[in-house]
């Protein structure tokens, strides 16, 4: 495997630009650092829901979490999650609920990672993204996967610790492949998958299988969704996807074959591409570009060579 090196465009893929925030997970177990930390003035917090947050707009123009201080908070103790700390010191935690609190002000909007990820600041974005991540880890793993019984929350969110058999159980992280497909005469392939409404097209993924590379699930991924086998597989980049759990694996794949195979079973149609032919797809509306914080949309972009047109969440 060699790693591409994007010669076209230098806008950072979405959610992956330093958040400026140390993680600090040598305090997860310190239980008297925690309770210090969550009683300072300075510490802030917010509350996620269901992978949604409040957001606001900023006289200035910006989109921002809405934060309180840590004395404002909504009351919870198991849900509570310590997020990490920032350069000036100030602690952040992540609160999970039922439903996101009300806003007196009314300004203040529900928003979940897809939009919310292009519009907040890096150090915002990173927190969301760790936030809710925990928060569809610990709503789907509240059982024992060894002896059935109900676990608890440890290491401020980052563990659930089964009383009956001692288990420790950590947030699951699953590895999945996403490539743009290119073949000789530098087109690309573009897939849609079954449930996808007309018109939508991206790249092809999947999840890497249990002893498989990286590589080989590029490879096998490609040719069992659209039947082109690929040859030399470089790699891009990566981006966390909590959709629930997903961490992106980006790669540039060269096709050896071009006769398209579709399974029917994921994919319902794929095509490929020139870039003077994807171009006027776009105009026309024939086809619908991924939206603009998926990775893939900056895999497109490469090969592509400019900014895709953005989509609306109307």
């Amino acid at each position: 495997m060699t790693t591409w090196t994007d010669h076209t465009a230098n806008r950072p893929i979405s959610l992956t630009a330093p958040s400026g925030i140390d993680r600090a997970a040598h305090h997860r177990l310190d239980e008297a650092w925690l309770a210090a930390a969550w009683s300072h003035p300075t510490t802030r917090c917010f509350v996620v829901s269901g992978g949604q947050v409040l957001i606001d707009e900023t006289a200035d123009g910006r989109t921002e979490l809405v934060m309180t201080p840590s004395f404002e908070a909504p009351l919870t103790e198991a849900h509570r999650y310590f997020l990490g700390i920032d350069e000036d010191g100030v602690s952040y935690f992540a609160l999970q609920k039922d439903a996101l609190p009300g806003r007196i002000d009314q300004s203040a909007r529900a928003a979940g990672l897809r939009e919310a990820g292009l519009l907040l600041s890096p150090r915002d974005a990173g927190l969301m993204v760790h936030a809710v991540g925990l928060e569809n880890w610990q709503r789907t793993h509240r059982f024992c996967s060894r002896c059935g019984e109900r676990t608890v929350i440890a290491a401020a969110g980052h563990i659930r610790r089964c009383p009956a058999c001692g288990a420790e159980h950590y947030p699951r992280t699953d590895p999945a492949v996403i490539m743009a497909v290119t073949d000789a005469d530098d087109r690309i392939l573009l897939g849609r998958q079954v449930h996808w409404p007309e018109g939508r097209f991206s790249t092809l993924a999947g999840f890497v299988e249990p002893g498989e590379s990286i590589e080989q699930a590029v490879r096998r991924e490609v040719f069992e969704e659209a039947g082109i086998a690929v040859g030399q597989v470089e790699y891009v980049a990566s981006q966390p996807w909590p959709f629930p759990s997903s961490l992106m694996l980006g790669f540039m794949a060269h096709a050896t074959s071009t006769e398209i195979d579709v399974d029917g079973d994921e994919i319902h149609e794929a095509r490929w591409f020139s870039r003077d032919e994807l171009g006027a797809a776009f105009e026309s509306g024939e086809v619908l570009p991924p939206y603009g914080i998926s990775i893939a949309a900056r895999l497109i972009e490469m090969w592509y060579g400019k900014p895709l047109p953005t989509r609306s969440f109307v």
